[in-house]
């Protein structure tokens, strides 16, 4: 029988220790805290074109949380605070919101690398058509998920036709230049179909070259595999299979320590579709806020956020088990 996590009230000072605190202590000698703060993390809506069966955040084309241009503003004024180099802009589909192109245009005109996570598929519907051109012209750092290189394996995930016509964006991707001219990077994102760890990130990333090259003749930059968390449309998952508490104990069994030092959650500020702070989009996707007081974007305060105790749960063993987790992939 699986456990539900806990949603912490954001006027709960601190989060009471948990088991993932415990081992972190026991390795670190001190609570998980905050390092740096290099990227600001940006969720700006939850509409989406897709509706995934392992999105941790449950976005789909009903949902109609979007940010406020107001909420933006205080973003790129958060980053400009803390010296952040990086936006990373998520969502559900962060390019259908409506001030998405206004949105990155500021943040390139601050000296921000844009970074923009996409399902590919945004971009072959009706209004997003010239979003290709768009990206490229503006320099955008693009992160697209394509969870296999294997139509049965994507289709299954995340829908029928998705492999297909993510295969076609990312060769139209291609041909204005994305993963062969340097300004132009395009990262693929891999998450296991199953209740496993990913594989060696390396070798993966060796054969997602092969395999796409030889059939599609598709150029990409770098592979990032991303474990699954146990929240959202995957923990609902595990628990329809009878697998919650296996794939917890699996995750629990596999902790390795020298993932430790770059947990995304020490180098980075999440903010939700509401203004609200978290520590990462997994926090984000439990509701489970930042610690302390400050738990708004408008009441950030760079000096207290950088060094925050950082808010855990059960699923925070995800980022931890075997070569490690993070938005930007493996850490060991």
């Amino acid at each position: 029988m699986s456990v539900a996590l806990p949603v912490w009230n954001t006027l709960h000072p601190e989060q009471p220790e948990n088991a993932f605190d415990q081992l972190v202590r026991q390795h670190e000698g001190h609570d998980l805290d905050g390092v740096t703060l290099d990227t600001v993390q940006v969720n700006i809506g939850l509409r989406c074109n897709l509706a995934c069966h392992h999105c941790h955040v449950e976005s789909s084309p009903s949902r109609s949380e979007t940010m406020s241009w107001e909420t933006m503003q205080q973003v790129l004024d958060a980053a400009r605070r803390c010296s952040a180099k990086t936006l990373d802009i998520t969502g559900g589909a962060p390019e259908m919101h409506p001030h998405f192109k206004p949105f990155v245009e500021s943040a390139l005109k601050q000296g921000l690398h844009v970074l923009v996570r996409t399902n590919l598929t945004i971009m072959l519907t009706d209004g997003y058509q010239s979003l290709p051109q768009y990206l490229a012209q503006q320099d955008i750092h693009l992160v697209a998920s394509l969870p296999c290189y294997l139509e049965v394996n994507v289709d299954k995930q995340r829908g029928k036709h998705v492999y297909v016509e993510s295969i076609q964006v990312i060769q139209q991707l291609n041909r204005l230049g994305y993963g062969t001219d340097p300004r132009l990077q395009l990262d693929l994102v891999y998450n296991p179909g199953s209740a496993s760890l990913p594989p060696s990130q390396i070798e993966l990333e060796k054969a997602y070259r092969i395999e796409l090259f030889n059939r599609f003749q598709i150029r990409f930059n770098k592979l990032y595999t991303i474990t699954n968390m146990p929240i959202g449309r995957f923990q609902h998952d595990l628990e329809r299979q009878g697998k919650a508490e296996s794939y917890g104990q699996l995750l629990r069994s596999s902790f390795n320590p020298d993932t430790l030092p770059e947990l995304m959650c020490r180098h980075q500020l999440h903010v939700g579709w509401d203004g609200r702070l978290y520590d990462c989009d997994f926090n984000y996707g439990i509701q489970l806020p930042v610690n302390g007081n400050i738990n708004h974007i408008s009441d950030f305060d760079p000096q207290i956020y950088r060094n925050r105790r950082i808010a855990t749960g059960h699923h925070c063993f995800g980022c931890t088990a075997g070569s490690g987790s993070s938005c930007k992939g493996s850490l060991a």
